[in-house]
Order: structure tokens, then sequence, then C-alpha cells
């Protein structure tokens, strides 16, 4: 049962860790673009009626 508050801690900053990565991986500049790509290709009419 000692380790048990240090487990909870750890796993907590382990979690906080990588969300704080998946949101620097989305607004870091280089991938802003290739992420923000899929918005706009939605809108690109590729019908030829």
């Amino acid at each position: 049962m000692i380790g048990t508050p240090l487990s909870y801690f750890l796993y907590g900053l382990v979690l906080v860790l990588v969300f704080a990565g998946i949101i620097f991986y989305n607004y870091s500049k280089k991938n802003h673009d290739k992420i923000e790509e899929a918005k706009y290709t939605m809108l690109d009419d590729d019908d030829d009626v």
C-alpha cells in the first residue's frame, strides 16, 4: 500500500505529458499545414458533372 500514491502520481504525470505532447504536435508550425489540409479537402469540389 505504500507505493500506491506514488503510482497514481506517476500515472497522472505520464497522462499529462502525453496530453502536452499531443497539444505540442498539433500546434507546431511544421505539422500545422498537414493537419489543417483535411479541413480544406472536404470543401474541394471533385465532381465533374
